[in-house]
């Protein structure tokens, strides 16, 4: 069926004739995906769908947003923002090479809350894969989401009584007030590199705002697909914490913040 995609000059003359025409009639393209901007879910059937193509060293993915949040362009990313667990693009991807629908990409879902811990606010984000994590380099079944995190220096959480301890190297950048990105040491020990990055930057409410500052830290807290979700309030968001905690699937750590 054919879709409401916009292909841009630029995308067809990085894909070439054939795949764009292949992915406006639908053939490639996915119905439904979750925009690569706001992170809420699209249908590329009945509303307007921008193709994005993210080009790294040596890879090429094509991810979908709402043309009201981004327009179809190319964007150069780094090849590390592409590979493996810790690319935020797009869990609707189509591997350009060869010409099919890639498998099921994990794509990192970031939300921003407030919890009490203690008797006090703290900024928080929550972080949870839209599909199993692999380790980089195998295949086949298994989650290593929460065991890579681990060998970070992340805490295993049974329950929230307190904060978890500062991840040294770590932070979250926040600039002009919005939410750019969770940065990690780099490998070759240079300037810290993108774990997470929004490509749009995310808006966080003021309160969330004003308690980082405060803090001039924000938690993050990580888990498995499936065992957070989409909670649309911090009361139904701290339920699903606790939960997770408790069940043992739940890892954290306090970054400082960059930025203001």
């Amino acid at each position: 069926m054919p879709r409401m995609l916009d292909v841009s000059d630029e995308v067809r003359a990085e894909i070439g004739n054939e795949e764009a025409d292949r992915l406006l009639a639908g053939d490639n393209a996915p119905g439904s995906y979750d925009c690569t901007s706001c992170r809420t879910p699209g249908d590329s059937e009945n509303e307007r769908t921008s193709t994005v193509l993210f080009i790294g060293d040596e890879t090429a993915v094509l991810a979908f947003a709402h043309s009201t949040c981004l327009p179809s362009q190319v964007v150069q990313v780094t090849e590390e923002q592409l590979q493996g667990a810790v690319r935020s693009i797009s869990g609707d991807t189509v591997d350009l090479d060869p010409d099919k629908v890639a498998p099921e990409q994990a794509v990192l879902g970031v939300t921003s809350g407030l919890v009490l811990i203690a008797g006090e606010l703290h900024p928080a984000l929550v972080v949870e894969p839209t599909a199993p994590i692999v380790r980089p380099g195998t295949t086949g079944a298994g989650d290593d989401f929460l065991p890579l995190l681990i060998e970070q220096g992340f805490m295993p959480l049974s329950e929230l009584t307190e904060v978890p301890p500062v991840q040294h190297g770590w932070s979250v950048l926040l600039a002009m007030g919005q939410l750019h990105a969770v940065l990690q040491p780099s490998a070759n020990g240079g300037q810290p590199v993108a774990w997470w990055q929004a490509h749009q930057p995310l808006q966080v409410t003021e309160g969330w705002r004003a308690a980082a500052n405060k803090h001039q830290q924000v938690l993050m807290f990580a888990a498995p697909v499936g065992s957070i979700g989409r909670q649309p309030r911090e009361d139904l968001l701290r339920d699903a914490l606790d939960k997770a905690a408790a069940n043992g699937q739940l890892v954290g750590a306090a970054l400082p913040l960059a930025g203001t």
